[in-house]
């Protein structure tokens, strides 16, 4: 397990370093670039959207479900706003309000 996880940050600190050093002859290009951008948004919705929409592995899409209407007013709130902590105050107080 140890060596798993040591190897999981060397492949993780290389991919990392070829991309940061400004020694290597290496550059990315512009579609490289914008096809990188995506991948943080990507990510982020994959941890998220289980969360809000499943509960013990099964579809969870009730009124009685509060991370629904959190979510809700959380994706409001952002684009309104494009504040990440007033996102996370808005998302966190109505979650714990309907909870």
């Amino acid at each position: 397990m140890l060596t798993t996880i040591l190897l999981m940050a060397c492949v993780t600190f290389v991919s990392r370093y070829l991309f940061l050093h400004r020694a290597l002859p290496f550059t990315v290009g512009q579609k490289l670039q914008q096809f990188l951008s995506y991948s943080a948004p990507a990510v982020l919705t994959a941890i998220w959207v289980p969360i809000v929409l499943l509960e013990d592995g099964a579809l969870n899409l009730t009124w009685h479900n509060p991370y629904i209407p959190a979510a809700i007013v959380a994706i409001a709130v952002a684009a309104k706003t494009n504040n990440i902590y007033y996102t996370s105050l808005a998302g966190l107080a109505v979650f714990f309000l309907l909870r």
